[in-house]
């Protein structure tokens, strides 16, 4: 498997074995015979080697005739570089050198409408491949490199003279940018606009796996720089995708600041010329007034219903649930109205207390939602931080007067619209100076002002002015529920807890006076906990009718390379059941194979689901296989079902990667199949009842603790659904009235929402279970 290198383009002719003979790459096709043929191209891409679980390795590249030009269809092809031999030419081939390639095989590009290349991609592989599962035969593999001088390398195109498809360098000054936001796969994707002294705009879109692959970008203005990214057209305007090799490296965009490269890549090219440019855009930008002379808000400015930019230290944090993480922040200057204090336990708090900054109105407690809170849930306190389009949030306790001043709270709202989100900032980045400063003058402030120690204060702090006492539970000594949350929390009425402001934990002791809705297989919901689509679980008259539509299609069984089929006559003479099954499965168990069926009801599908663990419905299109419509369950596991989300599965069907999984279970075949899995849910919504009042409160997202059933199991066993009822039953009897229903020891926490442009106070019942010998059958 030799790399070889000569010293001149010539001598790639001569030093190759005379009995090898040229063929063009236009002329490249599948059935042409690679037997003594060589390819020549030069390296016009290449790829950082990568492992897979098929190979050791594999290397992709891009070689292009030398006789014809880049827009000349065709010109270009993919070679895909095996095991060592991609390592090899790793090391030894630069993009611009001119290749010579022999004992390649042929294959069907499956990037041919994505990238506009050559129909066809080259392999090469080495001693190695005979341990693959190929079917074709490998010949000896030689590869000729001519250099290709270095003066050549990293040129820069002007954003006004970017052409369609084409990969090119560019350098620019960011004029809008989003932070990145998991994609409905497996990357993350960042979008960014950006101009130059051409005053061309670009947008640019960039997909990676890895966060810290992104570019850092902190503010308007910066200068960044792309290499081997992709031009394309897009609603007329020209933009900017990452391909094959990409790179980025961010520069801070101000005036006489050090010009220190941002990236996490550690063999990236930096010299003297770069510099420059760097210099030449931050005086260009400077003079457009692309540079926000203040690029965030300072707390002292905010004013109610305002979003803006903040740069702030994080104090403390505490998770709130699952879809919402609490920020304590602040950055020395005080806020002018009255801010809103987020109260949780101190167990739940991660960093240290900030009863000092909060005595001060210093302290900023910011609600992260949705999207963001993946984030947040890697910062740890003393980082810094900085928010884009936070959201001064007016908020006005139930029952508070109107003419008492309303409390800021700041929410970061879930989504990414006007550039929405957070990042941290390194310590050294010089926008922190000045925020480092007031920092010190404060602590030093408050050291000098501190008379009690902060035991003293939580002690007050977290003690409320008024507590039911023990009274309920002495009177009503059979408490039905306990609580699982850890809050040292003294336990309230719900008329405080009504007149408390959200976000807040309460712990309460109440009877169930109704609930909602009565028929509890209504509870049953699908959540997808990437769009948070919540939708009713499809009865089986419905997905009797997404069966019978798939069987009205086509009746010619799929083809597809990677599966054996097999049919049996259906006990409808008219028609007959497909089965396919990977062939990277045939030998194993039934109950571990992956059995896609084909050409069947609904109620076959349950009867073959019942001996096999994983029976997965498909239908043909074209002869190509696709999964039924994603209103009807897209996996059987005996007697559970399984559904997928519609907006966030990948719209074609894929190949299952079998290989590597060991065992099958609901969230490897969805992954498998490129589906998004919705989660069963119960919600309920409960009306509780004490001596002072009612709040309504919903059971979700703690639904399956309360009820000490999962909600899949409840959703696929009758005995699971009548043990949910008989709790029902013993919280609110039939007929009962309210002096013969127990008690309940409840965590609730209040939040708020916004519907039609109106703020609305919440609860849930959450870390709270019933007791066994509430739902123990007698």
């Amino acid at each position: 498997m030799p790399v070889y290198a000569v010293k001149d383009v010539i001598d790639l002719d001569t030093k190759a074995p005379p009995h090898l003979q040229r063929i063009s790459i236009l002329d490249i096709k599948l059935t042409s015979d690679c037997v003594h043929r060589s390819v020549k191209g030069k390296v016009v891409q290449k790829g950082p080697v990568v492992s897979c679980k098929q190979r050791d390795c594999l290397l992709k590249a891009v070689i292009q005739d030398p006789k014809k030009s880049s827009a000349s269809q065709h010109a270009s092809i993919n070679v895909i570089f095996f095991g060592t031999l991609a390592k090899d030419f790793s090391r030894s081939v630069s993009q611009g050198d001119m290749v010579l390639l022999a004992g390649f095989t042929i294959s069907k590009s499956p990037t041919e409408q994505t990238d506009r290349l050559h129909p066809c991609h080259l392999e090469m592989s080495g001693p190695d491949a005979c341990l693959s599962k190929m079917l074709y035969y490998i010949y000896s593999i030689f590869l000729w490199v001519s250099r290709c001088p270095l003066l050549h390398r990293n040129i820069y195109v002007p954003l006004n003279e970017l052409k369609p498809r084409r990969i090119v360098n560019v350098y620019g000054v960011v004029t809008f940018f989003k932070q990145p936001f998991p994609t409905k796969g497996t990357d993350y994707c960042s979008t960014l606009k950006i101009t130059d002294q051409s005053n061309a705009k670009v947008g640019c879109t960039i997909f990676s796996e890895r966060l810290e692959d992104h570019p850092k970008i902190f503010r308007i203005g910066d200068v960044i720089r792309l290499h081997r990214v992709k031009t394309q057209m897009f609603n007329g305007s020209m933009t900017l995708l990452t391909s094959l090799g990409w790179s980025t490296v961010t520069f801070d965009g101000m005036l006489d600041s050090p010009v220190e490269p941002r990236t996490s890549s550690r063999t990236f090219h930096f010299d003297e010329a770069d510099k420059r440019v760097v210099e030449a855009l931050r005086q260009w930008a400077s003079s457009q007034s692309l540079l926000a002379s203040e690029p965030t808000v300072p707390l002292s400015s905010v004013q109610p219903k305002m979003y803006f930019d903040l740069t702030c230290q994080l104090l403390a944090k505490a998770c709130m649930d699952s879809r919402c993480m609490l920020l304590k922040v602040w950055d020395g200057t005080k806020c002018e109205h009255p801010l809103i204090n987020v109260t949780v336990a101190p167990d739940a708090l991660e960093g240290e207390p900030t009863n000092s900054q909060d005595r001060e109105n210093l302290t900023a407690n910011i609600l992260v939602y949705d999207n963001h809170v993946e984030v947040a849930r890697t910062l740890k306190p003393g980082m810094f931080l900085r928010l884009y389009n936070l959201h001064a949030v007016p908020q006005r306790a139930p029952g508070q007067p109107h003419d008492v001043p309303c409390h800021l709270g700041f929410h970061l709202h879930g989504g990414t619209s006007y550039g929405r989100g957070l990042c941290s900032i390194p310590s050294d980045n010089p926008d922190l100076l000045t925020l480092k400063r007031v920092l010190e003058s404060q602590a030093e402030k408050l050291a000098s002002e501190k008379e009690v120690n902060d035991g003293t204060l939580l002690e007050v702090w977290y003690t409320p002015p008024e507590a039911i006492g023990k009274g309920l539970l002495t009177f009503f000594p059979f408490v039905y529920s306990g609580l699982t949350c850890g809050h040292t929390l003294q336990q309230r009425s719900l008329a405080h807890v009504k007149r408390c402001t959200p976000p807040a934990f309460h712990h309460v002791c109440a009877q169930v006076k109704s609930y909602k809705p009565q028929n509890l297989y209504q509870c049953l919901k699908l959540f997808c906990p990437q769009c948070t689509t919540i939708k009713e679980v499809p009865d089986d008259e419905f997905i009797a009718q997404v069966f019978q539509e798939a069987l009205r299609g086509s009746c010619q069984p799929c083809s597809e390379h990677w599966a054996v089929t097999s049919s049996v006559d259906s006990i409808q003479l008219d028609r007959a059941i497909t089965m396919h099954v990977s062939c990277d499965m045939v030998l194993e168990n039934t109950q571990s194979q992956l059995l896609f069926l084909q050409g069947v009801t609904l109620d076959e599908t349950c009867v073959i689901s019942a001996a096999h663990k994983n029976v997965v419905p498909v239908r043909s299109e074209e002869r190509r296989m696709r999964l039924l419509d994603l209103s009807a369950p897209f996996l059987f596991c005996e007697r559970k079902r399984y559904y997928g989300c519609k907006q966030c599965s990948q719209s074609s069907f894929v190949e299952p990667e079998v290989s590597g999984v060991e065992v099958w279970d609901e969230h490897n075949v969805a992954k498998a199949l490129g589906v998004q899995l919705m989660q069963y849910v119960l919600l309920l919504k409960f009306e509780l009842e004490d001596e002072t009042g009612t709040v309504e409160a919903l059971l979700w997202e703690d639904a399956e603790r309360f009820f000490h059933a999962s909600s899949a199991d409840i959703a696929a066993s009758q005995e699971m659904q009548d043990k949910v009822q008989t709790i029902m039953d013993r919280l609110q009897p039939p007929g009962s009235s309210m002096a013969e229903r127990p008690w309940l020891e409840l965590c609730l926490i209040a939040y708020t929402v916004e519907e039609d442009g109106r703020t609305q106070v919440c609860y849930q019942i959450t870390n709270t279970e019933t007791r066994e010998d509430l739902w123990a059958r007698p």
